[in-house]
This record gives structure tokens, C-alpha cells and sequence, in this order.
């Protein structure tokens, strides 16, 4: 694919991609509702309660990011998810109970997540929604303490091993591997290439890395690292690196904002190398940008979740739903991650409920119960050991601008060669 940038129009393109990522960031609004009732103790049909439970209610918290680097995805969990609620609602409920959810803000802030986590915990059952890999990791030890299962939308291997905290899907560590198996087998790397891999400073990028330099070495590829924050918006010193590296191939485990101007810089430069993301790095207001040829032309993106233009039929039922509930609202991978959570979620509490308890710690021991999960928006998920990923499955999308959420798929979930032998060696 050629290049539309001529050498004498190099600062303009850039400049453009600046001001197209700058809107990306922009604030979405969210709704929040304070706590107004708190209930222990056994309900009047004979169901125990406990916190965020009532003989009317059962109230759900969600710590989001609605005005932070990932506004944009945060505003489509939170949408997905009061769209579940919704649709639970006008079923009857759970448990007889109406299904609240209460959203708080964080903009990415740990401080602000911490300080929005004290005042939601009190009075919620459960989390199906926690945007973030450092919020998570302040969050952990209070969670776990005060037995609140917990749904990360963050996907690093830090989060295993813990009975209040699911990791849905795969872990970024196994994308990572399926990346590199891809590039092998599908964009023709061979022993002795070097790939770059571009990574945000924490457990997200850490575990990412911690995947590719695994798989790299099995596969005789040297992986050259570049630690960014996310703060960091113009990867232009990262792309010269890479370049005077040699790179035949780069992996991204970062934001939107970060993904766009490395494959739009990239390719302005001349350096047109296959690039693989991780799924938060992927959104389809992207393909509004300047990057878009770029990226349609470059870019894959390995997710423990289907393309939300997957023909399975809950994606399609899913994906109709939303149009009609937020017309005009894109929909995107976090419409999906977000209403599978809260679907999942809604089988543990049902679950729960079955047996006779909604608290806190009898929801947990509902979910861990189940090894074979199936709601129809991807792959079957195992929540029966805490220490492994809930799968091992991975997709591959490409980006395609004409198609509902921006992305295809051009693989369907596979666990990759090599990903049950990692999981080994980590356990070991």
C-alpha cells in the first residue's frame, strides 16, 4: 500500500492526527446516584441479604473512566450495562429484586477511583465494571477484604489468584502469544526478525510484554521494548527507535490515542510493518482520523472477544438492541465487554439466589461454582480456578470502517500453540 504523504507535507498529517486523537479524548457525562438504603440480615421471602441487597433492590456499582483516556469505552460499558439492567427489569427483576446500578467517575485517577470505591462499597453487591489495570491494582486488597466479586474491565495476570476478582476471557500475557503466532504464521516473521513492542508503564503493558518476550524467544524473535505513559499521545520518538531497530513487525499494548499515531506515524515514515494491538487499544473512532488508511492497511487486534460484527446470534441481538435503546451511539468493544460482564454477573446472582443467598460471599462462592459458562457473546468461560484465566481462546479483527463497530474478524477464538505450556511455567 503507497503512501499519500509527500515529503514536503510530513508536519501536516501529523498535526491533523494530533487534533483527530486530541477529540478522541474528549469528556463523555455519566450518571451517578448516591446509596439510600442499606439491609442485612434475611429478606422477607427468605433469601439472605446483605450489602446493596434489599427485599426491593439489588444495587451493582461500576468505577468507570468517563472523562479520562478511556472516556469512550467507559461510556459504552456504562450504557451496555444499564441496558441489561433495563431489559432484567422489565423481565421481573432477579430474585424479585430490581437490578440498580450505581456509576461513579473516575477519569482514570487511582486516587479518584479509591476514594469513589469507599463510598460505593458500602452498599453495593457486586462490581461489573472497574475500568483499569492501576485502579485494579489499588484496589485489590479492599476488594478481596470486603468480598465484593469484581469484574475488571483489565485483563493482566495480576488479577488471577483471587475469590472476589474474575478476569473475563483471556489474560494480555496469552493475547500476547496469540500476536506473535499470528505474525509467524500470518505475516511471515521468521527465526532471527525483531519485533518492537510498544507498552504502557504498569501491570497492563508489564503482563503484555511478559507474553510477547515469552513467545518471541520460543519463536527465535529478538523483541525490543518501548515503555510509554498514558499521557504520551505522539509516538514519533518511539516509531525512530523502532525504525533504527530493524523491526519487521510491532506489537502495541496501549490506548486508542497511542495505537493511532504509532501506525499513522509509522506509515508517514515509510516503516509499513504488520502491527498487532491489544483490544484496549483498539477503537473505532480511529477510523475518523487521519490514521485510518494507515491502519486499515497495518493494524490487527488479538481480543478474548468476538468483533461486534460477529454473526453469532447474541452479538447480533446484542448489537440491534443497543442501536434501538442509544441511537447515534457507536457501537464498540466495550458494548460488548460491558454487556457480557453484566450478563455473566446476572447468572452468578441467579445462581445465588437459587440457593438461598444474595451476600456478598455466597455470590462469590455461586460464581466460582461454574466451569463452563456459555451466554452466547464469545467463548465459554471457566470460573471454577481462581489462579487460571477464565479462557485461553483469543480472536484476531482487522479494522474495517464500513462494518458495525469499525473491526472484522479474521480469526476466530483459538487458543494459540504454546499458550497451555506458558500457563505451565507460570504455575510451576
Amino acid at each position: 500500500m503507497t503512501s499519500t504523504h509527500h515529503r514536503t507535507h510530513r508536519v501536516r498529517p501529523r498535526t491533523l492526527l494530533t487534533a483527530a486523537l486530541a477529540a478522541l479524548l474528549l469528556t463523555a457525562t455519566g450518571c451517578s446516584s448516591k446509596a439510600d438504603s442499606k439491609s442485612a440480615g434475611d429478606g422477607a421471602d427468605g433469601v439472605k441479604a446483605g450489602p446493596g441487597v434489599t427485599d426491593k433492590t439489588i444495587r451493582l456499582g461500576a468505577l468507570t473512566d468517563l472523562t479520562g483516556p478511556y472516556a469512550t469505552l467507559g461510556k459504552s460499558i456504562v450504557q451496555a450495562q444499564q441496558m441489561w439492567a433495563d431489559e432484567v427489569n422489565a423481565r421481573g427483576g432477579i430474585c424479585d429484586r430490581r437490578v440498580e446500578i450505581v456509576v461513579k467517575d473516575h477519569g482514570y485517577d487511582v486516587q479518584k477511583a479509591v476514594t469513589a470505591y469507599a463510598d460505593l462499597s458500602t452498599d453495593v453487591v457486586a462490581l461489573p465494571q472497574v475500568i483499569g489495570s492501576p485502579v485494579m491494582a489499588a484496589l485489590l486488597d479492599d476488594i478481596e477484604r470486603d468480598k465484593v466479586l469484581t469484574f475488571p474491565q483489565a485483563w493482566a495476570a495480576s488479577l488471577l489468584d483471587r475469590d472476589a476478582v474474575q478476569v473475563l476471557g483471556t489474560t494480555y500475557d496469552i493475547d500476547m502469544i496469540a500476536a506473535v503466532d499470528f505474525l509467524t504464521r500470518a505475516k511471515g516473521l521468521k527465526k532471527g526478525d525483531t519485533i518492537g513492542h510498544v507498552y504502557f508503564e504498569g501491570d497492563y503493558g508489564a503482563n503484555a510484554l511478559e507474553g510477547a518476550r515469552w513467545a518471541g524467544k520460543k519463536a527465535g524473535l529478538k523483541v525490543v521494548g518501548q515503555k510509554i505513559k498514558a499521557t504520551d499521545t505522539d509516538l514519533s520518538a518511539q516509531v525512530s527507535a523502532l525504525r533504527k531497530e530493524g523491526v519487521r513487525a510491532i506489537l502495541i499494548s496501549a490506548g486508542p490515542a497511542q495505537t493511532a499515531s504509532l501506525v499513522g506515524v509509522a506509515a508517514s515514515r515509510g516503516l509499513k510493518v504488520p502491527v498487532v494491538s491489544s483490544a484496549p487499544g483498539y477503537a473505532p473512532q480511529l477510523m475518523k482520523t487521519p490514521a485510518a488508511p494507515a491502519l486499515t492497511a497495518l493494524l490487527n487486534v488479538v481480543s478474548a472477544a468476538p468483533a461486534v460484527s460477529s454473526d453469532l446470534p447474541g452479538v447480533r441481538k446484542m448489537v440491534a438492541s443497543y442501536q434501538k435503546k442509544y441511537p447515534g451511539s457507536l457501537v464498540d468493544s466495550g458494548v460488548l465487554s460491558g454487556y457480557n460482564a453484566a450478563q455473566l454477573l446476572g447468572n452468578d446472582l441467579k445462581k445465588a439466589c437459587e440457593s438461598g443467598s444474595l451476600a456478598r460471599e455466597d455470590v462469590i462462592k455461586a460464581h466460582r461454582s461454574q466451569s463452563a459458562v456459555d451466554v452466547g457473546l464469545g467463548t465459554a468461560q471457566n470460573f471454577s480456578d481462581k489462579a487460571q484465566p477464565a479462557s485461553t481462546a483469543t480472536y484476531v479483527h482487522k479494522p474495517d470502517a464500513k462494518a458495525v463497530g469499525a473491526a472484522v474478524n479474521v480469526e476466530d477464538a483459538h487458543t494459540a500453540p504454546g499458550v497451555e505450556e506458558y500457563l505451565a511455567s507460570r504455575t510451576s
